[in-house]
């Protein structure tokens, strides 16, 4: 199981960008922590979630 923004999720085993494929998150306007370190963008096709993993996938708001 994995925590993603503090909910238990059976995703060990995909990918970062397997998971956030099947999520309704605007890719360019979001910031991906697992275990406490950013995940760059260009590393979430090679990032394997596993067990125990914490993500937290914060998402950017424009305004003003």
């Amino acid at each position: 199981m994995v925590k993603v923004n503090g909910t238990e999720l059976d995703v060990s085993g995909k990918t970062l960008a397997e998971y956030l494929a099947t999520t309704s998150y605007d890719m360019k306007r979001i910031a991906v922590e697992r275990n406490g370190n950013i995940v760059p963008k260009a590393q979430y096709s090679e990032t394997v979630l596993q067990d125990g993993d914490s993500l937290e996938v914060v998402s950017f708001v424009g305004g003003g």
